[in-house]
């Protein structure tokens, strides 16, 4: 006996994977969930083998609760329009089922999803190649979700005051609070907007919105002071690269 859930915001849809899931009788379905804050809670709690996943949900979305699970069950994934995030099932392998799905598409899906749970496969290939091709994926970011102890953040881009390097991980700070976040310094550099952020330092990616003014150090050394008097250094290229985007 396998055990499932339903993330989707829209009731139709929860209320058809319901309704093909009778012709399962192998998986129990635990529940479905109409928001991804209360599909991660569930996941967390419940431990299900497979979650069918919506991707286009307002409070958090398929992708950003993906990111937030530190061991993901086997994942279904499902969408309405989204080509860009077709084009990346297709590329990793992982499964997805477009909006609106028929009955074989849908155990074809299950079929691929039980296979994976029988084999035992506790490295999840299919979700991990699907991350990492999403990480290759040029894509400006809007938002971050960050989880701190029990809690989920969303985190809008425009409230960065600057981001610090952390080994693998980064910090993200806002005027308020210090978020971290399990990526790179590479991965945020390539996923934020150019004209609104910049890479000044080896540790350093700042919103130049936050900018107050640039100062001289010393030979070589410059610093960035932000409007809430955070001082950043700046390497020569780092610094070079700011004043050739605000045109000084």
């Amino acid at each position: 006996m396998n055990t499932a859930i339903i993330i989707d915001d829209e009731q139709p849809a929860r209320e058809l994977i319901r309704f093909y899931l009778k012709d399962f009788p192998e998986i129990e379905l635990l529940g479905d969930f109409q928001d991804g804050f209360a599909g991660l809670k569930a996941i967390q709690d419940l431990k299900p083998d497979m979650v069918f996943l919506d991707i286009q949900m307002p409070k958090l979305t398929g992708f950003e609760l993906l990111e937030l699970l530190d061991d993901p069950p086997q994942i279904i994934f499902s969408t309405a329009y989204d080509q860009y995030a077709i084009k990346a099932f297709e590329m990793s392998a992982a499964d997805y089922l477009l909006k609106p799905f028929g009955v074989e598409r849908f155990a074809q899906a299950v079929g691929k999803a039980q296979k994976q749970i029988a084999a035992k496969c506790k490295e999840k290939p299919l979700v991990n190649n699907l991350m990492a091709t999403l990480d290759s994926q040029p894509e400006l970011l809007q938002r971050i979700a960050v989880k701190i102890r029990h809690k989920i953040e969303v985190v809008p881009v425009a409230n960065i005051l600057y981001i610090e390097a952390d080994d693998d991980y980064v910090t993200i700070y806002t005027l308020t609070e210090k978020f971290l976040k399990e990526k790179t310094m590479k991965y945020m550099e390539s996923h934020l907007d150019p004209l609104q952020f910049v890479r000044i330092h080896r540790s350093f990616i700042v919103n130049v919105n936050q900018i107050a003014r640039l100062e001289l150090y010393q030979k070589e050394t410059y610093h960035v002071l932000l409007k809430n008097g955070t001082s950043l250094r700046a390497s020569a290229t780092g610094y070079k690269d700011l004043k050739q985007l605000l045109n000084l």
